[in-house]
């Protein structure tokens, strides 16, 4: 049951946490990076760019200025790179490739082509989620309440839901089309709040994986909060807190699947071209929530595609493969939501549906719930609402098609007044001539239609 005219969810949480911060590398050890990866870097940028500064260096590969400069005198004895201008201090020096560092460069890009900030090595991040994990997330009922205040939803319902983002672990919602699911599991995503620390990229035996991808991932900036934000009062923006800038620091990512899910998309995507891999995207949504939509609906088999999630929902570990063969555990921290309209009896065993811990029935709106959605979309929209109105949709159009309301149906029926009047360059109104056309070509005029359409059975809702 959604009032989805109204978009913009908030991000809450119950407080603002104190969190910790990834530590700034002293030295080159700390970084758990080889010199000669760090050298490689200095090439490849300085071959993509030109020449830039020991600073501009420094903002490009995310790494201290001390760390760098180890490897830019190195390069200056091998007579890879130059100093074309001084400075105050080597900082502010510009350095540039020499034709046998352009030589070198373009070796380097060969193996490897990836260009940007300096990688976090698997095992630095997998003690790092750890410590901003999902699981440490903590909602209450305030906060529930305050995050689905834009929906219409029995309290009860909302009470499933508390203990199934707490868990951190994985959510089963299911129900008739119509009713919500998709915008449950944005809500939950928008509720979450606070940040987390991504790796622009991991380092996993000399190969470089992409993970941060500005589809998914939010950078968090001052700029990009507001004063009742827990956000605003964390520990980020605070004047002066230093991080390690190899990690990205967005809002807690979001990452949606739909009917395109395939299980090549779970694994590492290698560019040939690049020859640099890109993370899946349940490791995108580390930290967040990842969620499958229209499950059932993938060219996949749900049984193929949950046996391969066996073990990471189960173990929160995931085990991916480099190109030679090469397997790694990456941490699987996300809160899981799978959200169907499907019978989930003909899509998953029970040994599976145990191993998803919560699962939720979204249930089509009662009578009172349906009208308090019409009142909050003709609202929206600033039309008047008539309560007598209702009576009429449900006598001339649920009763006499024999099919039940869904959550849906006001916003569709009001956002169809409103094309009407504006094709008419009229005053949208929810009149009975403006609503019966509205209806007439929102349903299928055929009796039972609406109630055996993309349905199956829950109980008997006519």
């Amino acid at each position: 049951m959604t009032d989805s005219t109204i978009q913009d969810t908030p991000r809450r949480a119950a407080a603002a946490r104190t969190q910790p911060t990834p530590p700034v590398p002293v030295t080159t050890a700390d970084t758990g990076l080889t010199p000669g990866l760090i050298s490689d870097l200095i090439l490849k940028a300085l071959y993509t760019l030109g020449s830039r500064t020991g600073d501009e260096l420094r903002s490009f590969v995310r790494l201290p200025f001390a760390i760098l400069d180890e490897q830019l005198v190195d390069l200056q004895a091998r007579r890879l790179i130059e100093v074309r201008e001084g400075g105050q201090s080597r900082v502010t020096y510009t350095f540039d490739l020499t034709g046998e560092g352009r030589t070198r460069a373009r070796d380097s890009m060969e193996a490897n082509g990836y260009v940007g900030p300096a990688p976090v090595p698997l095992s630095q991040y997998g003690r790092w989620v750890e410590t901003q994990s999902v699981r440490g997330v903590h909602v209450t009922e305030e906060t529930i309440r305050q995050g689905f205040s834009h929906l219409v939803f029995e309290d009860s319902f909302l009470d499933q839901l508390g203990p199934a983002i707490n868990s951190g672990l994985s959510l089963f919602l299911y129900g008739h089309a119509g009713n919500g699911k998709t915008t449950i599991a944005e809500a939950i995503s928008g509720m979450l709040g606070g940040h987390v620390y991504l790796p622009w990229a991991l380092e996993v035996e000399g190969q470089i994986i992409v993970l941060y991808d500005p589809v998914y991932h939010n950078l968090a900036t001052p700029g990009n909060t507001s004063a009742d934000d827990p956000l605003a009062a964390s520990p980020l923006f605070l004047e002066g807190q230093p991080h390690d800038d190899r990690y990205a620091v967005i809002r807690r990512p979001v990452v949606f699947v739909g009917g395109e899910l395939t299980l090549e998309l779970l694994e590492l995507q290698y560019d040939p071209h690049t020859r640099v891999y890109q993370a899946p995207p349940h490791v995108k949504a580390g930290g967040g929530v990842f969620i499958i939509d229209d499950f059932g609906r993938q060219l996949v088999r749900p049984r193929d595609l949950l046996n391969r999630w066996m073990v990471p929902l189960e173990k929160r570990i995931d085990y991916l493969a480099l190109r030679n063969g090469y397997k790694f555990p990456i941490p699987f921290d996300c809160l899981v939501i799978f959200s169907t309209n499907l019978n989930p009896l003909e899509l998953v065993d029970e040994a599976f549906l145990r191993r998803i811990r919560y699962k939720i029935m979204v249930e089509s709106p009662n009578r009172d719930q349906y009208e308090e959605i019409f009142r909050r979309c003709c609202e929206a929209n600033g039309i008047l609402f008539e309560p007598v109105r209702v009576n009429h949709v449900y006598k001339q159009f649920y009763e006499r098609l024999r099919m039940a309301p869904r959550g849906c149906h006001p916003r569709d029926i009001v956002d169809t007044v409103c094309n009407i009047a504006k094709y008419e360059d009229t005053q949208p109104s929810l009149s009975i001539e403006l609503l019966d056309r509205a209806c007439r070509s929102y349903f299928l005029d055929v009796p039972g239609a609406g109630s055996v359409v993309g349905q199956y059975s829950l109980g008997d809702e006519e």
